[in-house]
């Protein structure tokens, strides 16, 4: 037999099972819980992970903001909508699902049925975990865990929330995606989820001027999409605005651009040990973006 021919054939089956024992070209698959419509970095922190070649986005799920004093019509479904037109402009095609309409119940059954949830609950009971990155309430992790308690040790959420010393470990509740849904919290604190967060006073690092971010990415096809979404948001930041949920999310895709601590959570939050990051380096995670989305519009 021709060398050459055998070598031809034998090589894709060598690089094929060298890929299984080193996990070579394999993407982490994640879930990602956005509520969207409420403020403008949930489409910055999309835009990153979607556009991130190292993850599989399996599943977008809409998140409501019901509870806020700025909440339109339908939160859920306001954001439901956003997530679909973040996605044509990136020419994507993920699942999105739509979540609870509203934080959970008072009593009884107090899970929000969704197909946020049910799609939670089906992919932890395939796997051994299944990560899922909350940008807002916690209302559609909890439910899940609230009706199939069974997948909480399968689950590892990452979360932006919360303002805790580090100091004293006083955890304070106070800050706008644990009061869209106070329970979802305490019972999820009460679970055996994986839970990461990242503390609000962590994350306030990622406060970012107007001219800084245009300048950056206003260049790209992309970029002038998010730029607009700045423009066009109703409130009262204008000239620099904090991007929250982009530290959460950048992370999760590079360790090495924030730090962690372990916390031992009080008795009444949940008297468990819960991992923090207690800083980010913001300058790295802002030129990542920038790397990302310039390489994104070269596809």
């Amino acid at each position: 037999m021709n060398p050459k021919f055998l070598l031809q054939r034998i090589l894709p089956c060598f690089m094929f099972f060298l890929g299984l024992a080193f996990g070579l070209g394999q993407t982490q698959q994640v879930i990602v819980d956005a509520d969207t419509g409420n403020e403008v970095d949930d489409f910055y922190a999309l835009a990153l992970i979607l556009a991130d070649s190292s993850t599989e986005v399996s599943a977008l799920n809409a998140a409501h903001w019901q509870t806020s004093h700025w909440a339109v019509n339908r939160t859920m479904e306001n954001s439901h909508r956003l997530n679909q037109q973040l996605l044509g402009e990136m020419g994507l095609q993920v699942k999105t699902l739509r979540g609870a309409q509203a934080r959970m119940y008072d009593w009884g059954d107090r899970a929000q049925h969704s197909a946020a949830a049910y799609n939670i609950i089906a992919q932890a009971k395939q796997n051994k975990e299944v990560t899922v990155l909350v940008l807002g309430a916690l209302t559609n992790v909890a439910s899940a865990v609230f009706i199939s308690p069974e997948i909480a040790e399968n689950l590892k959420i990452y979360w932006l929330g919360t303002t805790i010393d580090f100091d004293t470990n006083v955890l304070k509740r106070n800050d706008f995606n644990a009061l869209m849904d106070p329970f979802a919290l305490d019972y999820l604190l009460d679970s055996k989820v994986d839970m990461n967060i990242m503390p609000i006073n962590v994350a306030v690092d990622m406060e970012i001027g107007y001219e800084e971010l245009s300048q950056a990415i206003g260049n790209t096809k992309l970029g002038n999409f998010l730029i607009k979404r700045w423009d066009d948001h109703l409130d009262g930041a204008r000239k620099s605005r904090v991007l929250w949920d982009l530290a959460l999310v950048s992370v999760f895709l590079n360790p090495e651009f924030g730090k962690t601590t372990i916390v031992q959570t009080s008795r009444d939050s949940g008297n468990r040990r819960v991992t923090y990051y207690s800083a980010i380096d913001a300058n790295a995670i802002y030129q990542d973006f920038y790397k990302v989305l310039s390489a994104f519009e070269k596809r």
